[in-house]
Formats: C-alpha cells, sequence, structure tokens
C-alpha cells in the first residue's frame, strides 16, 4: 500500500495565499499522474496577520505540530506596513531553516516553452541549471549586536560563521548532484578577494572536496562577474554552489534571465531526512500583484 505524504500547507502572507490553493492543485494533479498520494493540512500562522493577534509569528509547539510531516509547502512571508521584515523572517521562515537543518538550499533556473527570454537568442533548453546555497551558516548564523544604540558612538556587528562540517556538507551535496547532470560540471563561486578570511576558506574546502570527484569539471569565479555570465553566458552553466551572502543575488537573477521569478521554484532542503523539507516559490509576498488585500 502507498503511503500518504502528508505536507503542512502554510499561505503566509501577500501573494502566498493566492498561490498556494494554485500550488496544491498542481500538486494533486501531478500525485494522480505520478501515482502517489498527498494530503494537505492547513496552517494558519507563520504570518504577519497572526504577529498582529499574537505578538509573534508562531506558537509555541510550532516545531511539534510540523515535526509530524512529511514535508512544508510554503507560500510567502512578510509586510511590512505592520510587521518589520527582519521579524517576520527570522520569526518564520529563518525558524524553519535552521531548527529543521534545512542546509541545502537548491534552486532549479531553466528556461521553460512559452515564456519569453529577456536574453537573445534563448530557446527553451538552452538555459537549464542548478543553484545550490548553504542556508543556515554563514550571515545566518545570527551572531552580533549593537553598543551604545541611539548615540554617536553606536556600534553595529554582524558576524558570518562557517564550519568545515557546515561547508563539507553543502560542498558535498553540490558536487553529488553536479555528478548526476549530463555535463558534470560545477561552479564555486565567493569574494575571496575582498573577504580575505571566511572566502579563501570556502575555496579551500572546494578543492578539497573536487578530489573526491575526478570526474567533475569544476572552476571557482568571483560573484561578480558570474552575475555578468549569467547574463551572456548563461547556457554555459549547469550547476553553481557557494555560500548564503554571496549567492543571495544570483539566486534571483537566474530565475529573472528565464524571463519571470514567478513560476521559479525554491527548496531548503534536510537530506537525511531527519526533518521536513520546505518547499517555496522564489518571489516574496509582492504585495502589488494581489487581487484582494489580505493583511
Amino acid at each position: 500500500m502507498m503511503k500518504t505524504m502528508r505536507i503542512a500547507a502554510i499561505p503566509g502572507d501577500g501573494i502566498g495565499k493566492e498561490v498556494l490553493p494554485e500550488g496544491i492543485r498542481v500538486l494533486q494533479a501531478a500525485a494522480e499522474r505520478w501515482g502517489f498520494d498527498l494530503s494537505f493540512e492547513q496552517m494558519e500562522w507563520a504570518s504577519c496577520e497572526y504577529y498582529s493577534h499574537h505578538g509573534k509569528m508562531m506558537p509555541d509547539d510550532w516545531h511539534e505540530q510540523l515535526s509530524r510531516f512529511d514535508a512544508i509547502y510554503f507560500g510567502a512571508v512578510g509586510w511590512p506596513d505592520t510587521v518589520p521584515d527582519h521579524i517576520s523572517l527570522w520569526g518564520s521562515l529563518l525558524k524553519f531553516r535552521r531548527e529543521f537543518d534545512q542546509y541545502v538550499n537548491l534552486r532549479p533556473v531553466r528556461l521553460f516553452p512559452g515564456v519569453p527570454c529577456p536574453l537573445a537568442g534563448k530557446q527553451p533548453g538552452d538555459i537549464d541549471f542548478y543553484v545550490v546555497r548553504e542556508n543556515t551558516e554563514g550571515e545566518y548564523s545570527s551572531l552580533g549586536g549593537r553598543v551604545n544604540e541611539g548615540t554617536e558612538h553606536e556600534v553595529v556587528i554582524q558576524e558570518s560563521v562557517f564550519t568545515r562540517r557546515g561547508v563539507d556538507r553543502i560542498l558535498r551535496y553540490a558536487f553529488e548532484l553536479a555528478q548526476s547532470r549530463p555535463r558534470k560540471t560545477l561552479t564555486s563561486a565567493t569574494k575571496s578577494n575582498g573577504l580575505a578570511i571566511s572566502m579563501p576558506y570556502w575555496d579551500e574546502r572546494v578543492e578539497a572536496m573536487a578530489e573526491n570527484y575526478p570526474e567533475i569539471r569544476w572552476d571557482k569565479q568571483h560573484i561578480d562577474i558570474l552575475c555578468a555570465r549569467f547574463c551572456d553566458a548563461a547556457g554555459t552553466l549547469r550547476c553553481g554552489g557557494g555560500v548564503q551572502f554571496i549567492w543571495r543575488y544570483p539566486f534571483d537573477l537566474g530565475p529573472a534571465c528565464t524571463g519571470t521569478i514567478g513560476i521559479a521554484p525554491s527548496a531548503n532542503l534536510n537530506p537525511e531526512r531527519t526533518f521536513p523539507s520546505l518547499f517555496e516559490p522564489v518571489h516574496g509576498f509582492r504585495a502589488g500583484y494581489l487581487r484582494e488585500k489580505h493583511c
């Protein structure tokens, strides 16, 4: 008897409340077509509307509630008119990523038929690659603070933290993914000419990991020139990986090169499946695209 996969559906804020039901329709159609079963349970928290009533983004037992599910389908978070973005994000989505150890952020970038591409001469099949980003360390380590607030001597510090375990496991995932692709290529991007401590360390670990995958053709680039490559040579990319802050911008630039971020997916994965993984659209709450006001 086939197991039914239990999915926690969290609409969140803004357009998340409109796109989530449509996404569920697609998932149900896929389940029927490919012969598997899904059940959905909707959660009415992890939203700014919930925050306005409770003073927090989620109930105290959110971890226990979500741990019962096989996966999480998330709409969007954010409504800065009522809740500052850093509060809504750190109170929901980043909690999921960190506490469920979803250390792989995976985004496929693919040009689909019927979607006009802003890059000249590109056709479906020309742009087809994956971006892999570390999702729990680096700038998401949540270390830092403020001193002397409100004075001319105010100091603000935010630290980036990398561990060998954290770096190696995301690199291993990226190399394994590249190995599964027909062209077996991988590009690692950092900013090691400017961030002269953490980024050279990342480069060193890439070189060490590459020794375990001699069949992978890999290279390393500075993130600024890689962004240019997204625009003038996107068809040459197949798999790219890097740290949270550095890959923040190509993560959205990639889907934009395929014509729209409106249909681009993002996965926050716990590959060991000790916790549920989370799947979401790339776009945010997109208030200007709402058919009706939700918050």
